[in-house]
């Protein structure tokens, strides 16, 4: 689990081919997936940022809505959110560590209602990544840069996927969500993908 969140060698950075999982990060198989449509692939990739309870960081409060264990008596937003199935391909904590809920091949379901180019149910042809954050809060520079080697391993996969295919999830669902809002740095993300 460590091993990805203390190193920079690019070369930790790949998926397998076999079974989609990023290398060197750990995997925890969430419930809420399930496959994609037939002859539908990755199209893009979609950021975006999350904390539970909003504005709170660190714990495993994510981890525990990922997988459907989230306590609601922990905290009042719970009991709102706690019925909730969601997923996400990938976590992004605010100290760089990764961890893959769904495998590339699966549907996460991160997008809700949403549309891109004239296409609906994002769910079907993107990867969901998700950074540990809020719309106000600044990213951490560590999330850029392991955003930036998953995404160049994502691009390695998907050579179909560009950086230009990454958007926010505000992109796709513009009337309902903000994330990963005016606190993520894209220029940042840019100048590690170039550089890194």
């Amino acid at each position: 689990m460590n091993g990805i969140a203390e190193s920079d060698n690019d070369d930790l950075f790949w998926v397998n081919k076999k079974n989609f999982h990023l290398s060197s990060c750990e995997f925890i198989d969430s419930p809420n997936q399930d496959d994609r449509p037939k002859e539908c692939k990755p199209e893009i990739i979609v950021i975006h940022g999350i904390s539970l309870p909003p504005g709170v960081f660190g714990g495993d409060y994510i981890r525990n809505l990922f997988l459907n264990t989230l306590d609601q008596n922990k905290h009042h937003y719970f009991k709102q959110i706690g019925q909730m199935r969601v997923s996400a391909h990938l976590l992004i904590n605010r100290k760089g560590v990764i961890t893959q809920f769904v495998p590339f091949d699966k549907r996460a379901w991160h997008a809700g209602k949403s549309e891109f180019k004239g296409k609906n149910n994002c769910n079907d042809f993107s990867i969901g990544i998700e950074l540990e954050g809020e719309d106000h809060t600044i990213y951490e520079d560590i999330q850029y840069i392991k955003l930036a080697k998953t995404l160049n391993a994502l691009f390695n996969l998907y050579p179909h996927i560009t950086p230009r295919d990454v958007v926010a999830h505000s992109d796709i669902a513009p009337l309902r969500k903000t994330d990963p809002g005016p606190a993520f740095d894209w220029c940042k993300l840019y100048d590690h993908l170039i550089g890194g």
